[in-house]
């Protein structure tokens, strides 16, 4: 089974993101459900799509905002998303963005670094506030991913190594508009291998011991996000796997009386109802490659080129015996190439291709690289 293109779209110049929000509705029930009998917190991490229909039903599904940076902190304010459910993280969080996050008084900041607790407690001061934070630690798990989306390990920028926890505890006793008030921790995006969450609670777990030995005790834990998709097999697996992912830490994460749990999730709430939409511009063959040369590019997905990742392709015009084709787009680049050796249906001019699983990191890393215009974004299923 293909994806099932309403035929209104049929004839949409090309290429535009489609979005299936009665997926994404599903998707939503599926996760709320999973998260209710732990009392989780979620929040959707908006840099996996912004777009503001797919915001306002992520918003009204009762999810918060998991920000990385003061533009997206702004446009969660602006989609509706309350101050006291915006979480802001970041490694490199600019003095206005923390000024916009502060005067708004959203609910925390995810602190990464003693200079950025102490610029936080400088800023914070000038505004007569507070600002409420969790120590972003470096647990230094392994989340068996891809490295370029790894954030947990000790040789990545992110967090509090946890070496140096004891005196980054230290220095918050010096700054008095600084308010600790849980721990953090990610360790990677487009994580399958759910053992990893196992391994990252029973760090959480000793570190919370070690704290409260030391009086500290945290009415806060976040634990990230980074639960993966089914890129290979959009179709029989639209909706991730939320019950295990959840009872990992209903299993393994010792929570203190009280104590809420929050988590950061968005390539799992939003990829798997978007499809990037493409005709062929030309058929080309050579001594050894038959190209297919669509209309979209790196400029619509950057993701192939970024990392060499994979989406299913599929033609929706063609019913013939397939071939091999390496899909490519029209951008000066030779990276520009969505998959290679890729079984079709036999492709000609104007066929119309879908590219699967573009609904994160699809349209909010799209450029106008090479002058190209934006693409459409449409949506069904409302």
């Amino acid at each position: 089974m293909s994806l099932q293109l309403p035929a209104e779209f049929l004839n949409q110049p090309t290429p535009f993101y489609y979005y299936d929000l009665a997926l994404l509705d599903q998707t939503l029930a599926a996760l709320t459900a999973a998260a209710r009998p732990g009392n989780f917190r979620v929040h959707y991490a908006l840099k996996a799509n912004f777009n503001l229909p797919v915001l306002e039903r992520i918003r009204r599904a009762g999810l918060g905002a998991d920000c990385v940076s003061g533009g997206e902190v702004q446009r969660a304010l602006e989609a509706g998303f309350g101050a006291d459910d915006v979480v802001f993280a970041g490694v490199g969080k600019s003095d206005a963005e923390i000024r916009l996050a502060l005067a708004a008084d959203i609910f925390c900041f995810n602190a990464e670094s003693v200079p950025e607790l102490r610029v936080l407690d400088e800023l914070a001061g000038t505004q007569g506030r507070r600002a409420r934070v969790a120590l972003r630690i470096n647990p230094n798990v392994d989340a068996y991913t891809h490295p370029h989306i790894t954030t947990g390990l000790d040789a990545n920028k992110f967090g509090i190594s946890l070496p140096d926890l004891a005196g980054v505890l230290e220095q918050l006793e010096q700054l008095p508009n600084v308010e600790l008030i849980g721990l953090h921790a990610h360790i990677g995006s487009q994580i399958t291998e759910l053992s990893v969450f196992a391994a990252l609670s029973r760090k959480l777990n000793d570190l919370q011991t070690w704290l409260e030995d030391r009086g500290h005790r945290l009415p806060h834990l976040n634990v990230g996000g980074g639960l993966g998709i089914s890129y290979e097999q959009p179709n029989e697996h639209p909706i991730p796997d939320f019950q295990t992912y959840f009872g990992m830490f209903e299993q393994h994460l010792q929570r203190r009386p009280g104590q809420q749990v929050h988590v950061e999730l968005g390539r799992s709430v939003v990829a798997q109802c978007g499809t990037l939409l493409s005709r062929v511009l030309y058929v080309k063959e050579s001594q050894h490659t038959r190209f297919a040369i669509l209309d979209a590019g790196m400029t619509e997905l950057m993701r192939p080129a970024l990392y060499g990742s994979h989406h299913h392709i599929e033609n929706l015009s063609s019913q013939l015996p397939e071939l091999a084709y390496d899909v490519v787009g029209p951008i000066c680049e030779s990276t520009d190439t969505f998959g290679r050796a890729r079984l079709l249906p036999e492709t000609q001019r104007h066929d119309l291709l879908a590219i699967r699983s573009a609904g994160a990191y699809g349209e909010v890393m799209s450029s106008g690289y090479n002058l190209r215009e934006k693409a459409a974004a449409v949506y069904g299923g409302r």
